[in-house]
């Protein structure tokens, strides 16, 4: 009789958030899910031995645990909270009314009524400079107590210690401090051992990923952006780093292999991120398995999965999703898993507003109606759920624990259901499909769009990829450790999570650390090897710290009047505009004088348009810097520099040069004002021939503008990185002018 072979696999990961070089952990979700869920997640499993699961263990994740469980992480968070509340300082103060609120209100704040309590006190006056006189002592023990207590795993709650914790709810004292902090530690130390046990019986198996967590086709190469998104914008600088691709997956298996006795037979590469390029890697070092998502397969097989009204996959679907793939030929083949979409996504987003027993009875249904199609035919039904492991429980009550407990009860009472490891799926499936090639994408999508094309994503890849050059010509000259510490910060910075806060998908209330990590992890990568970062690293990437710069592409070729003295309705109708939001800007009191720019082309001339915000007093200078990026990456880039010379309402000259494209190289003049047509009355206008700047259909221009006073930058557009202009013919601004990012 066939079976539903169910596979769960959990993705347990959290980003790198140590400075290798102070030691010190930026933020403390690795300690605060280590003690939520991790040891929960395969505990639970013990009341249910013949659900059998699969595991996926980031290595970076393990690492920052053991640095936990042997006393070496240094912790501001849980510094303040382990102190003696007499002692807090006012900075201490501060730190915990900012951030010992960062939790689910509704499933973990509310749990605890004086956390509840404190919370309101903390909203009702806004900001914490006004709330802090009106916290006391008492307050901030209560704090330190419950903000830990809330992200305790249910398990532990019910021990002795906590129990007397929760009863007692308010007015700890410092013995209570200090009973948590034995519980705390006692907890961290036992999350890896439990996975080593459960794997030794053979009840879950541990799978890995890259180890710092990075986008390997990316990696590898980051034109495969485009390959799923046609049209991306795409970085300046290509990244071509195959070797750290291979040794990201190397140390992976090393590190697994270490703290688990064995190694690992399969791989979920991060965000279930695959390629062809990436498939051979896996087959060289030996993996036996890897999964992603069904809309790689969909994009691989030109032929997607459609379902009902109710979610169900149609027989031909289910019969496409619903099997065992193979990449490759023999014993070094590589199997391939393509999660069910809707069905993960059930667990993930929608489940916990249900009852848990309506959620896991509509569960198991659904997996029974999608694969009762497949069953139909006397085949078995492979049916991978797959997805984080961690981030999901936080909107359940008691941690989502009586949801799993009625599913799993559920799972293991219907015949029907097997409930197995991936190997075991593996030994157990004699036919498995070939799949001669992959789509390069991710489980988002199948694409790659959440790290890459988005303007802060791709500035953040062009730091890197400035980072790893001068790790290449310069790690040499340096000491063994110290190049051994800076090619490790190159690779924790090429981890997929910087720029998952990046561009316009997520944000958090960390936005600000996240940014600060990534920036200061290629920071140390030129302080290791002996110079100074340079200059844009102290600047903020996240436009919520910088400002947000509002871009409205070309929709039409424009013929503006440069030399008529009036500005015409229709002279810019159809340019590109880019308009400065300073709002989020963290430099407050900062004088803004560049409000607006507008940028076009036609088929001979670039024209540009900078609005000012208020009158120009005494003397500046603009400077338009256009670097030419043309459509074939082989092509050197050159980079103009337009100079024009201002006296409040008055244009004096104005100047065009040609530098090697290095921020620092001034140029050399290759023209005078009259290859620049310019005018100025409070508004900056300028045509320049395409030609002037060696530019052609196909090419991109990226526009930045700065107003000097004295020499000195007052003010630029936009504040970090690039406005992209592309060189394209009429036809196609039509086609994208709907889009404004």
């Amino acid at each position: 009789m066939p079976s539903i072979r169910l596979i769960f696999l959990w993705h347990m990961h959290q980003p790198f958030y140590k400075d290798l070089v102070t030691g010190e952990y930026r933020l403390p979700w690795v300690r605060m899910h280590a003690l939520k869920d991790y040891y929960g997640m395969v505990k639970l499993l013990d009341e249910f031995p013949r659900v059998h699961q699969n595991f996926n263990l980031v290595p970076s994740l393990i690492a920052q645990i053991n640095d936990y469980v042997a006393g070496d992480a240094k912790d501001s968070w849980k510094d303040v909270v382990a102190k003696p509340a007499g002692d807090l300082t006012q900075q201490d103060k501060e730190f915990a009314l900012t951030y010992l609120f960062q939790a689910n209100h509704t499933h973990q704040i509310a749990r605890y009524p004086r956390y509840s309590e404190l919370l309101q006190k903390r909203a009702r006056y806004k900001s914490v400079d006004r709330a802090l006189p009106h916290f006391e002592a008492g307050d901030f023990a209560d704090l330190q107590i419950l903000s830990q207590l809330a992200w305790f795993d249910e398990f532990f709650l019910d021990e002795p210690a906590t129990a007397g914790l929760i009863k007692k709810g308010r007015n700890f004292d410092r013995a209570d401090q200090e009973a948590l902090l034995e519980v705390d530690h006692r907890l961290l130390a036992s999350v890896i051992p439990q996975y080593h046990a459960a794997a030794d019986r053979g009840g879950i198996e541990l799978s890995t990923t890259p180890f710092y967590h990075p986008i390997l086709p990316l990696l590898c190469d980051t034109s495969n952006g485009r390959v799923s998104s046609p049209g991306l914008p795409l970085p300046r600088r290509r990244f071509l780093q195959v070797n750290d691709a291979l040794e990201q997956m190397r140390r992976a298996i090393e590190f697994h292999e270490q703290t688990f006795g064995t190694r690992p037979a399969g791989m979920w590469p991060s965000e279930g991120s695959v390629s062809d390029e990436v498939l051979k890697l896996a087959r060289e070092i030996g993996l036996k398995w890897l999964a992603t998502d069904e809309g790689v397969l969909g994009r691989s097989t030109r032929s997607f999965f459609e379902r009902n009204s109710a979610g169900i996959l149609t027989p031909d679907s289910a019969d496409r999703l619903y099997r065992l793939y193979r990449h490759g030929e023999g014993e070094n083949g590589v199997a391939l898993l393509f999660r069910d979409h809707n069905l993960s996504d059930l667990i993930g987003f929608v489940y916990s507003g249900l009852p848990a027993k309506d959620a896991a009875t509509h569960f198991v249904k659904s997996i029974r109606a999608s694969a009762q199609s497949v069953l139909s035919t006397g085949r078995d039904a492979i049916v991978p759920i797959i997805l984080d492991g961690e981030n999901a429980w936080e909107h359940f009550p008691g941690s989502g624990r009586e949801f799993l407990r009625r599913l799993y009860d559920a799972i293991d009472t219907d015949p029907q259901i097997e409930p197995l490891t991936i190997s075991e799926v593996i030994e157990r499936t004699a036919n498995q499909t070939s799949l001669p090639s992959l789509v390069p994408g991710s489980w988002i999508n199948a694409n790659f769009n959440v790290w890459i094309g988005a303007p802060e994503d791709n500035l953040a890849w062009d730091y890197l990829a400035e980072a790893r050059d001068f790790y290449t010509r310069n790690s040499q000259n340096s000491t063994q450790e110290n190049r051994r510490l800076a090619y490790e910060e190159l690779l924790i910075a090429e981890g997929s999570d910087w720029n998952w806060w990046y561009g316009p998908e997520h944000h958090s209330a960390n936005d600000r650390d996240f940014d600060e990590l990534y920036r200061n992890h290629l920071s140390n990568v030129y302080r290791l090897l002996g110079a100074n970062p340079p200059d844009y690293l102290h600047h903020a990437i996240s436009t919520e710290t910088i400002g947000k710069t509002r871009t409205i592409p070309q929709t039409a070729f424009i013929f503006p009047q440069i030399g008529s003295p009036n500005i015409g309705y229709f002279d810019w109708l159809g340019a590109a505009s880019f308009t400065a939001d300073r709002r989020g800007s963290s430099m407050h009191g900062k004088k803004f004088l560049l409000e607006r720019a507008y940028a076009g082309i036609n088929k001979q001339d670039f024209f540009l348009r900078l609005d000012l915000a208020d009158e120009l007093q005494g003397s500046h200078q603009i400077e338009t810097r256009i670097e030419v990026q043309p459509a074939r990456s082989e092509q050197a880039r050159e980079t103009h520099i337009v100079k024009f010379h201002l006296s409040s309402r008055k244009l004096l000259s104005s100047e065009i040069s040609r530098s090697s494209g290095s921020e620092g190289d001034k140029g050399a003049a290759h023209g005078g004002s009259g290859q620049v047509e310019s005018n100025f009355e409070r508004i900056l206008r300028a045509r320049l021939p395409l030609s002037t700047l060696g530019a052609h259909f196909g090419d991109t221009l990226l526009l930045r503008f700065t107003i000097l006073r004295e020499q000195l930058p007052i003010d630029s557009l936009p504040a970090q990185g690039w406005i992209e202009l592309p060189i394209i013919a009429e036809e196609q601004m039509i086609e994208s002018g709907d889009q404004v990012w």
